[in-house]
């Protein structure tokens, strides 16, 4: 092993395991991302110094929603992984596509199944469906950056090969020291874009403008997985794709586009809240 290189952390993928039950880090780490992001959302529709008297959910609504977002998540993230990433695999093993235990789940699977979710609730409850996507965006780099952590516990997605001071050698990476990137994930996908959407949000009031608040959040999650990308090792049955690019960079194409474009266009409509003064003010002045 090369001297600069850092032993993995040996840490047992299950966290304890009674009978047939066994807890383990990648499950922990998806409960404790839903329970902070619901906690999060919940304290953001109390805030009403952040929506200027926009109309939001009320935090029961949060309270429901997390049930359809939980679903979402876990479904659309698991159906995301078996096409996008190894879809001859699982036609060929049916039965293992839900065997959610050991593994597997595709980000913008997840974020296809939770947007899917947040459409269908927010239609049930009569919400905005755009501040609805407004407060997900605010909450998702939390559980993303559990899901990461777990990622590096399991000593999967590891990086490419290396030579950098904190290289790590992965039990399933082979004996070459590789970048850590599921930390760089964590630090990206979920630190610093907590920090960027919550500066917006908080600063900026941008959960005024439907949609703008979750432009900013798919076009920063887009970068930050893209950048990552050119420190992660893909997946061995897909490789690298037409110009070097990954299939995560693949995915997280449309994902900016659609972010900017929903940046756009929240931020050329006036704040509800105006607009729905200036309506008044109209039907006063008639």
């Amino acid at each position: 092993m090369p001297l600069l290189a850092l032993p993995f952390p040996a840490i047992d993928p299950v966290i304890v395991e009674i009978g047939p039950f066994a807890l383990r880090w990648y499950a922990l780490a998806y409960i404790v991302g839903i329970v902070l992001a619901w906690r999060y959302m919940r304290r953001l529709v109390q805030n009403e110094r952040l929506w200027h008297g926009t109309q939001h959910p009320a935090p029961i609504d949060i309270d429901d929603f997390v049930v359809w977002a939980t679903l979402g998540i876990v479904l659309g993230g698991r159906l995301g992984y078996v096409l996008f990433y190894n879809p001859a695999y699982y036609l060929d093993h049916p039965l293992e596509a839900l065997a959610l235990w050991t593994g597997g789940m595709s980000f913008h699977g997840g974020f296809l199944g939770t947007v899917l979710a947040m459409v269908l609730y927010a239609r049930s409850r009569g919400l905005s469906i755009w501040t609805l996507f407004d407060l997900a965006g605010t909450a998702a780099p939390i559980g993303l950056f559990f899901g990461r952590l777990a990622n590096f516990i399991n000593g999967e997605l590891w990086g490419r090969v290396t030579d950098v001071p904190w290289a790590v050698v992965f039990p399933s990476g082979g004996p070459q020291p590789r970048h850590p990137s599921q930390l760089y994930e964590a630090a990206l996908e979920g630190i610093a874009l907590f920090l960027v959407v919550r500066l917006f949000s908080h600063r900026f009031a941008t959960l005024r403008r439907p949609g703008l608040t979750a432009g900013i959040f798919a076009t920063g999650y887009g970068i930050a997985r893209s950048i990552a990308e050119l420190f992660r090792m893909p997946d061995a049955h897909i490789g690298f794709l037409a110009g070097g690019l990954t299939m995560g960079i693949l995915l997280s194409l449309p994902m900016i586009a659609a972010g900017l474009a929903a940046v756009v266009w929240a931020v050329r409509r006036a704040p509800v809240a105006q607009a729905t003064a200036t309506a008044d003010d109209d039907v006063a002045g008639r």
